[in-house]
C-alpha cells in the first residue's frame, strides 16, 4: 500500500500543475492583468506603476516561453496598460517592424509628457485639453484613419493655439509613424520565434506564492484572498462537516437495513421516502424551513430570521445552524442511502454469500463480516467528491440562510469579478478533489483486502 500511495502522489504532481496551468490562463483569458490605480490631472505616475506591478508580479513575462514571430517583441509584458499593450501589437501585425513601432511609442509617451509639462494659462487651456485627447486616443489606436486624423488634428491644434514649444516633439512623433509605414516588413511575421523567459515569469511567480499561501490580494476591498477565506471558511465547515458525519451515519445502516429485508413495509416507506427527498430542490426546502420555522407569520420562530457572522463559534450560533445543517443533509443522505441500498442487494445475491450462508454463519456475521464492507465502494466513491464539496460550501443553503460561508464568497467574487479569489477557491478543490481521490483509494484497500492496487 505505501507504494501505491507514493505513486499516487508522484502522480498529483503533473496533475496539480495541470489544473494550475489552466486555472491560471483561465485568469488571464478572464482579463487578469495590471491596471495603473495611480492617476493624477490625466497623467499616469510611472513610477508608482512599476511598483506596484512589480510588487504583484506584473512586470514579469507571462510564462517560461512563448511562441511568437520575428516580427514580435519579447519584451511587450512590459507595457502595464493593457489597452496600450493591445493597441502596439496591432501595429505590430499590421506592419511587423517592432524596432520602428517602439520609436513611434518612446516619441509619443515624449509628446504626451511634453503636453503635461506645459504651463496652462487662459489663452492655452483648450488647446492642451485638445491635445491630451489625442494623445489618449493615439496610445490606444492601430488604426491608420484614427492615427492620421488624431495626427493633423494635433498639427492644426498647436498652429492656432501658439503652442510652439509642442511643435518639436509633435513633428517627431509624425515622423516616426511615417517611419512605419515607410520601413513595413510584414514578412517577418510569417517567420516563427520562441522567447525563454526561465524562471523570472508571472506563473511561477504566481504558483511559488499559491503553495507558500500567499493567494494573492482581493480586487475588490484589497485585502489578502488568504485573509477572507479564513474568515469565511469556518462557517462552511460548520454547516458541512456534521452534514457529511450524519449522512453517513444514517445512509450505511438504513441502506443495509432496507436491503436485507428488501420489500418490507419498512422499506418501501423508506425507499419512497427517500425519492419524495432527493426529488425537492435545495432551494425549495429551504424557504419551507426558513418560512415555517423562523417567522412566526407563517409557522413557529423557532430559530432566528437571520444568521449574525461572526469570529467565533457560540451556543446562540450553534442553534442558528440546525436549519443550515439539515438542508444541507438530506439530499446527501438520500442519495447516500439509495447507493448503499442497491450496493448491499447486488452484493447479497453474490456466490459468496450463499456459500457463506450455506456453511451454517449466522445472518449478522454474513451481513456485517462478508457483504458489508463489499457494498462500502460506491460511498467510498462519493467520499472523492465530498471533499471538496465541504470547502466550497453551498451557494443555495448559504445565501437562503444567510451565512457567510465559502459558497457566499465564491457567488460575492465572480458577481464582482473579483478572479484572485475566485481562483484560489478553485485551486484549493482542486488539490482537495485529489486528495479525496487518494483518501478513497486508500479506503478501497481497507474495506476489500482483495484489491491489489500496488499490482495495477
Amino acid at each position: 500500500m505505501l507504494q501505491y500511495i507514493l505513486k499516487r502522489i508522484l502522480y498529483f504532481i503533473p496533475t496539480f500543475l495541470i489544473v494550475s496551468l489552466i486555472i491560471f490562463f483561465l485568469s488571464k483569458a478572464a482579463g487578469e492583468f495590471y491596471q495603473c490605480e495611480q492617476v493624477s490631472f490625466g497623467a499616469i505616475d510611472i513610477e508608482d506603476c512599476k511598483q506596484e506591478a512589480h510588487q504583484k508580479g506584473y512586470d514579469k513575462p507571462i510564462f517560461y516561453f512563448t511562441f511568437s514571430t520575428a516580427a514580435h517583441s519579447d519584451t511587450l509584458y512590459k507595457i502595464f496598460r493593457e489597452e496600450r499593450r493591445n493597441a502596439l501589437q496591432q501595429l505590430v501585425g499590421q506592419y511587423g517592424n517592432w524596432k520602428e513601432i517602439s520609436l513611434y511609442k518612446q516619441a509619443l509617451e515624449e509628446f504626451d509628457t511634453q503636453i503635461n509639462a506645459t504651463r496652462i494659462n487662459p489663452n492655452n487651456r483648450k488647446g492642451i485639453a485638445k491635445l491630451q485627447k489625442a494623445s489618449i486616443l493615439l496610445f490606444v489606436s492601430a488604426k491608420d484613419p484614427v492615427i492620421n486624423s488624431q495626427l493633423d488634428k494635433i498639427t492644426t491644434v498647436i498652429r492656432d493655439s501658439a503652442l510652439l514649444a509642442l511643435q518639436p516633439p509633435a513633428l517627431a512623433l509624425i515622423t516616426a509613424y511615417k517611419t512605419i509605414k515607410e520601413n513595413a516588413t510584414p514578412n517577418k511575421l510569417l517567420l516563427p520565434s520562441i522567447n525563454w523567459y526561465g524562471m523570472n515569469n508571472q506563473y511561477h511567480f504566481w504558483i511559488t506564492n499559491f503553495l507558500s499561501g500567499n493567494f494573492g490580494i482581493s480586487r475588490r476591498d484589497y485585502n489578502p484572498v488568504v485573509d477572507k477565506i479564513k474568515y469565511r471558511l469556518p462557517w462552511t465547515l460548520y454547516i458541512n462537516i456534521p452534514a457529511i458525519i450524519l449522512a453517513y451515519l444514517i445512509a450505511i445502516p438504513l441502506g443495509i437495513y432496507t436491503a436485507v429485508y428488501r420489500g418490507s413495509k419498512f422499506d418501501k416507506i423508506i425507499t419512497t421516502s427517500l425519492l419524495l427527498f432527493y426529488s425537492l430542490p435545495v432551494f425549495w426546502i429551504g424557504t419551507m424551513l426558513v418560512n415555517f420555522f423562523t417567522t412566526p407569520e407563517y409557522g413557529m420562530k423557532w430559530f432566528p430570521s437571520t444568521f449574525l457572522n461572526g469570529n467565533e463559534m457560540t451556543w446562540e450560533n450553534a442553534a442558528k445552524l440546525i436549519l443550515p445543517i439539515f438542508c444541507a443533509t438530506y439530499g446527501v443522505l438520500a442519495f447516500m442511502t439509495r447507493q448503499m441500498r442497491s450496493s448491499m442487494l447486488n452484493t447479497l445475491q453474490q456466490d459468496y454469500i450463499r456459500t457463506a450462508k450455506a456453511k451454517g454463519l449466522s445472518e449478522k456475521a454474513v451481513i456485517w463480516k462478508h457483504a458489508f464492507r463489499n457494498s462500502l465502494f460506491p460511498l467510498i466513491t462519493i467520499f472523492g467528491s465530498v471533499l471538496p464539496a465541504a470547502f466550497a460550501g453551498s451557494v443555495i443553503v448559504e445565501l437562503i440562510f444567510n451565512i457567510e460561508g465559502m459558497g457566499w464568497l465564491l457567488l460575492g467574487s465572480i458577481q464582482n469579478q473579483d478572479w484572485p479569489v475566485v481562483y484560489a477557491i478553485l485551486m484549493i478543490a482542486a488539490i482537495l478533489t485529489m486528495i479525496g481521490l487518494l483518501i478513497a483509494d486508500i479506503l478501497y484497500v481497507i474495506a476489500d483486502p482483495r484489491v491489489r492496487l500496488e499490482k495495477k
